[in-house]
């Protein structure tokens, strides 16, 4: 029975659409103007939410740090005992974080993570509410001085606000995707005013590089619109600021190279210690409430002794890229902030990781930067130059999509002097930690569930379901002493074409199929001298209970077979069941129903 009000939904969005269709055919408006117009609106609306999300970032900001900081008059450049008041104050956003949770924990769980799987796997159908809650939670995180991004959740914003406006208009599952990456684009560039960053940031991110011609318009529009709005709200500045570099020497190149290569392997250790700290919090056998409390002391404490790590770090980034601060001091913060980062987003406190993707990256530049000025003093080398490229490849090696980080960083700098170590430092980066790890840092929380975005929902759907689920244990099997006139009769009697053999330990020792027996029929001198292990396949393709049904049926599809015996995994022999193409293809289509009736 659908609630009152659900229907009452259903039937303004079904008015809602028969008028617009009226009217689309009165004004003579095709359906592709249409979308171009719904994309001009979601810009708008996405880069307003930006400025929304902006300011009550500052305002929390404001109230919880910048406030205690001024009223107890702590200098955050001195050593003083009032300095350990600066411990508290992250954990303030923990504490304010506990009602959040209690009254909206469904809406805070996922994440950007969570983001992904729900437009590329479930229909992109985004509710509304999470806009508001997860908003402010994440701004509370930012706010307090946790170590997150602001840019995941406003790419959530704005994706949602695509998809409000997808559902409100019935759209079909491939234009609400676009409609939620326009969102998404929309809400990047409002960030950086940087508008073609945030078209590649959609459509490599959002839609794992799976757009058409007229689904790219509609993002390029989206992203344009709301720089124009961030810009008239806002200002022309970006968030960061970088001077203009240019490349001093064309034998940089290899040193930009062998950055490319630092880069990479460091973003693959990132990914490491990211989940390697959340399972460490996960483990902690503490309240689920007390952990965004405890995440906030412990990210207070790093910034007691380094106060850099606070926030998303734009303004301490700005510095780091005109070459400033010592090697020693940037290579500390490496650590620093991969472990802030991982305390922040692991204990419960939500918050994006691209900031601190671009942080890590700077400081890592940066101090590779020193390091070589110091190597080679009569060079004439710029550090600054060296964080900025850092900073992108580093984007580029962590989210494994480095026409977002090349062209941000482009953007940026509004120049081309150093755009070719831009390119050759991100793409080498992205190809070695791909290498090192084959998922990036927010497909890698999809990857430990068993969700592979890139494989589309058909394949998710067949590794959520286990063979054991599906498979039959009653199996006709014989015996693998039972002569061919015994066989002749016993298939008679039953529908089924295939047959595990069992010895007289009912272990499973090969499989016989009418098809093999055919070629024996007519040989009556054979039927009691034969037994039908000497015409069964004794190499038998086999799955175990626990596999999913994505493996099982890339096996049947291996040697193009029917059915599949399922036995144990320490012996390889003991026969649990049996499991059948169509067994595997009726209990998709059931998962798949019950699916899309959840995300109706």
């Amino acid at each position: 029975m659908i609630p009152s009000r659900q229907r009452r939904y259903i039937l303004f969005q079904r008015k809602l659409q028969q008028k617009t269709q009226s009217w689309l055919s009165r004004l003579r408006i095709s359906e592709n103007t249409f979308t171009i117009l719904l994309a001009v609106l979601i810009g708008l609306l996405a880069g307003f939410g930006n400025y929304l999300f902006r300011k009550t970032t500052e305002l929390i900001h404001w109230l919880f740090f910048e406030q205690p900081i001024e009223l107890f008059d702590i200098n955050l450049e001195e050593w003083s005992f009032k300095r350990l008041l600066v411990v508290l104050i992250p954990a303030i956003g923990g504490l304010l974080m506990i009602p959040m949770w209690i009254l909206f924990g469904k809406d805070l769980k996922g994440g950007f993570a969570g983001f992904l799987v729900t437009v590329n796997l479930k229909g992109a159908k985004l509710p509304l509410r999470p806009l508001f809650t997860r908003g402010l939670a994440a701004a509370i995180t930012l706010g307090t001085g946790g170590s997150a991004g602001q840019e995941g959740p406003i790419a959530v914003i704005g994706g949602t606000i695509g998809s409000q406006f997808g559902k409100l208009f019935r759209l079909g599952e491939s234009k609400l995707k676009v409609l939620v990456a326009c969102g998404a684009a929309a809400g990047v560039a409002a960030t950086f005013n940087a508008p073609i960053a945030g078209v590649f940031f959609a459509t490599e991110i959002v839609l794992l590089s799976s757009f058409e011609v007229v689904s790219f318009t509609m993002i390029v529009i989206a992203s344009g619109i709301a720089t124009v709005l961030s810009r008239a709200l806002l200002g022309t500045g970006s968030e960061l600021t970088a001077p203009t570099y240019a490349m001093s020497h064309f034998w940089e190149l290899g040193l930009y190279l062998l950055l490319g290569i630092v880069i990479g392997g460091l973003a693959a250790g990132f990914i490491h210690v990211h989940y390697r700290i959340k399972d460490v919090i996960d483990g902690i056998k503490l309240p689920k409430l007390a952990k965004p409390v405890m995440g906030g002391l412990l990210v207070g404490l790093i910034g007691l002794f380094l106060p850099q790590v606070f926030g998303n770090g734009y303004e301490f980034m700005s510095e780091v890229l005109t070459g400033h601060y010592a090697w020693h001091l940037l290579l500390l913060l490496i650590v620093a902030k991969m472990v802030a980062t991982g305390i922040t987003i692991g204990s419960g406190l939500p918050g994006g990781l691209f900031a601190p993707c671009l942080f890590i990256g700077a400081v890592a530049g940066g101090a590779y930067g020193h390091l070589l000025a110091v190597l080679l003093p009569g060079a004439t080398l710029s550090p600054g130059a060296y964080a900025l490229v850092g900073m992108g490849a580093f984007l580029a090696a962590t989210t494994h999509a480095p026409m977002t980080a090349i062209f941000l960083l482009f953007e940026i700098t509004d120049s081309y002097d150093i755009i070719i170590p831009i390119m050759l430092t991100c793409v080498i980066g992205t190809a070695i930690a791909r290498h090192l790890k084959k998922e990036s840092l927010e497909t890698m929380e999809l990857s430990r569930l068993g969700i592979d975005l890139e494989a589309g929902k058909e394949r998710n759907i067949m590794k959520s379901l286990s063979v054991g689920e599906v498979m039959r244990t009653h199996v006709e099997s014989i015996p693998e002493n039972m002569t061919l006139g015994e066989f002749a009769d016993f298939i008679q009697r039953t529908q089924h074409t295939n047959f595990p053999l069992v010895n007289a330990a009912g272990e499973l020792t090969g499989i016989i199929s009418v098809q093999d027996f055919m070629g024996v029929v007519f040989e009556k001198n054979l039927m009691d001298l034969v037994v039908v292990k000497e015409l069964a396949t004794t190499d038998v393709i086999t799955v175990h209970a626990e596999e999913n049904l994505d493996a099982a049926m890339r096996r049947i599809g291996y040697r193009n077979i029917e059915q599949l015996p399922v036995v144990d995994r320490e012996t390889q022999r003991k026969l649990y069941g049996i499991i059948s193409r169509h067994d595997m293809i009726s209990a998709y289509n059931r998962a798949l129903m019950t699916r899309n009736l959840e995300e109706d």
